[in-house]
């Protein structure tokens, strides 16, 4: 039985951090993902991605971070037998709260749904001078549409995905519920990697 804000949904951990927004295209051949994916496209539910703590992708379930992302699936495909080929979006943020393995090792997870991050509406115009500096280099089409260069969490999010850093500082900025502290992060990384002054 779950709450107010809270919901069951099955668990993709994966070796990446999904952002709100955000599109990962994904191939399932695993057993267990390939009925995850055939009862999300069925019931039309999103399934959650977080990201591996301890253990990997194939095999044995590995331990999941407690805060991922929603996967929403937007295209499919079947190209053979025992094999799917997804594009997700990444949708709201949540929080595990307990966690559930079947025999077949798919992970179902209580999820608490975290209410979208609190802090200043003002966008940081520094960092999305640079992510506008990216998307005119690389086109506009390698990123979600339409771009939203004006809201803070999309541009925020956006540079999280395409910055080269750890794996355990995305996860980090998709904790992070104060959108100023986000940008400050986002800031001193791109100061680092010599990206701003």
């Amino acid at each position: 039985m779950t709450g107010a804000g809270q919901r069951e949904a099955y668990i993709f951990p994966l070796h990446t951090v999904l952002f709100p927004g955000g599109i990962l295209p994904l191939k399932i051949f695993e057993q267990r993902y390939i009925e995850m994916t055939k009862f999300c496209i069925r019931d039309n539910q999103p399934f959650g991605v977080c990201q591996i703590r301890e253990g990997h992708e194939v095999g044995v379930p590995a331990l999941p971070e407690a805060v991922g992302c929603l996967a929403t699936i937007t295209q499919w495909d079947m190209p053979q037998l025992g094999l799917f080929k997804l594009t997700v979006r990444g949708d709201g943020r949540f929080r595990l709260i307990g966690t559930r393995i079947a025999a077949n090792g798919l992970i179902t997870g209580q999820l608490e749904l975290l209410p979208p991050e609190q802090g200043p509406a003002e966008i940081d115009q520094d960092c999305a001078e640079v992510l506008k500096l990216v998307i005119d280099k690389v086109g506009a089409a390698n990123f979600p549409s339409p771009l939203k260069l004006d809201d803070p969490a999309w541009v925020a999010y956006r540079l999280a995905e395409i910055l080269p850093m750890e794996a355990t500082v995305k996860q980090q900025l998709l904790e992070l519920q104060d959108a100023a502290a986000r940008f400050a992060l986002l800031r001193r990384i791109m100061v680092q990697q010599g990206l701003m002054a």
